[in-house]
């Protein structure tokens, strides 16, 4: 054991190492002279080791889960008026769709209160291929109705989301707040791009941190 060599073997030791294996065997010597008179027979290395908290290199951006608000920050919805009365024609919403390249818009009723979707789905399904007039049309007549209608809040996860969409086979979330008022649009293609600068991210902390750039802490 370190606690029993001689003084006089370590100091020959020490006389034959090189510089570097000098300070090392200098440090362990002392840290045995130190276990020996504390009565201890586990290196004093060894019990800071074990009181040690243990080193995370997962950071909060990590472990934090993805929430819809955080996808709605970033959607194409956020930056235009994605709602419109149902009482337009269809042949509106067209034009919008086109005007924005999206696929879906929240329909409301002459107070502003939600009363379901309208996508190009239901352009395509209800009016293209019976040949109905897109311009004769009221939007109300084809919209998806907010009775049958799938929403999401701003607190769930966009796991949570992505959930519901393959669910029910859709591509498009309106958000609603706690008292049933609709604050934003989530489409499909928000959420896969919210996920993917996700995994970006933590690619990039891990490599970080592979390279002793500090990834564990986030850094830059």
């Amino acid at each position: 054991m370190l606690g029993r060599v001689s003084a006089s073997v370590v100091i020959r030791q020490c006389r034959a190492a090189p510089a570097a294996q000098r300070t090392l065997i200098s440090r362990v010597a002392a840290s045995s002279l130190c276990n020996k008179n504390s009565g201890s027979n586990v290196p004093s290395f060894h019990r800071h080791a074990a009181v040690a908290p243990a080193r995370s290199f997962a950071s909060e951006a990590v472990e934090k889960s993805l929430m819809a608000s955080d996808a709605w920050k970033k959607s194409c919805y956020a930056e235009i008026d994605y709602t419109i009365n149902e009482n337009l024609t269809v042949y509106d919403a067209v034009q919008r769709f086109s005007a924005f390249d999206i696929g879906c818009l929240v329909t409301v009723d002459n107070d502003g209160n939600i009363s379901g979707v309208i996508s190009e789905r239901d352009y395509v399904n209800k009016i293209a291929l019976l040949g109905r007039n897109s311009k004769e049309t009221k939007i109300k007549e084809i919209s998806t109705k907010s009775a049958n209608l799938v929403t999401a809040s701003p607190k769930d996860t966009v796991d949570g989301c992505m959930a519901k969409m393959l669910t029910k086979d859709i591509r498009h979330l309106p958000l609603l707040d706690d008292t049933g008022k609709v604050i934003g649009m989530l489409s499909i293609k928000d959420l896969v791009k919210s996920v993917m600068a996700e995994k970006e991210k933590t690619i990039k902390i891990l490599s970080d941190f592979a390279l002793g750039k500090g990834g564990h802490f986030g850094s830059e």
